[in-house]
């Protein structure tokens, strides 16, 4: 399907300012989805993205913040995420109860699909990223509240856990993909995992997906939606 002409709501992207987020944006904007995006830091996302997205100010601990940026938007991607131990920045202000509080205003306001950037790991809870203040163990209290706001009817959502983020053009790797998080290790280009979420809004068997990925091999490749037929329905 050509998105341009079979997507054509707007779309909110949180975390829009982080290294993922940006090319969340870049990639709608490629498709020429329109975008709104959440920042603290008005003049930061300004200086990103200019004129070509509608900003937001506001902090994902406000509830009010949250629900005026959800307004009038068709879906929601989040890549938001934590960079400190505790106060605002931490694990559970951010990947949990910001994600959380991001699920719950997106139903409110009517979104239909929710995309959100997870980490591989996330049910391990002897994992040693969990030494950062639980980091993964809130991830997936996050998930588990996506998967039960938006599995009711006229909703869908799709988690990405990727491995480790790297930086690249996107649709320059084959990917490897899974579920039940049995993968451990592995790398892929932040740009991809923006290009899996963004197909995810008019692809069908995108929806309801919850999966792992990671890079498998260079070799250019002509789109993502392929990857999506890996996976069960």
């Amino acid at each position: 399907m050509d998105a341009r002409k079979g997507y054509t709501g707007k779309v909110l992207v949180a975390g829009a300012t982080g290294r993922t987020g940006q090319w969340v944006v870049k990639r709608l904007l490629h498709y020429d989805i329109p975008v709104k995006v959440l920042s603290r830091d008005k003049e930061k996302a300004f200086g990103m993205f200019g004129e070509s997205v509608e900003i937001v100010t506001g902090k994902i601990q406000s509830n009010d913040d949250v629900a005026k940026a959800v307004k009038g938007c068709e879906a929601v991607i989040s890549t938001l995420g934590s960079n400190a131990v505790t106060g605002e920045s931490s694990p559970a202000e951010v990947d949990r109860d910001g994600v959380m509080r991001l699920v719950d205003e997106a139903a409110r306001a009517g979104v239909k699909h929710f995309g959100l950037v997870s980490s591989m790991a996330v049910t391990k809870w002897y994992h040693p990223l969990n030494l950062f203040a639980g980091v993964l163990l809130k991830k997936w209290e996050a998930e588990e509240h996506l998967r039960k706001v938006f599995s009711t009817e006229g909703r869908s959502y799709t988690i990405v856990r990727p491995g480790g983020l790297q930086d690249g053009e996107p649709l320059h790797h084959k990917l490897s993909v899974g579920i039940g998080d049995k993968l451990w290790s592995g790398w892929i280009n932040r740009s991809d995992v923006a290009e899996l979420l963004v197909v995810a809004l008019w692809l069908d068997k995108g929806k309801n997906k919850t999966f792992e990925v990671i890079n498998e091999a260079e070799e250019e490749q002509q789109g993502l939606e392929q990857y999506y037929d890996m996976l069960p329905e």
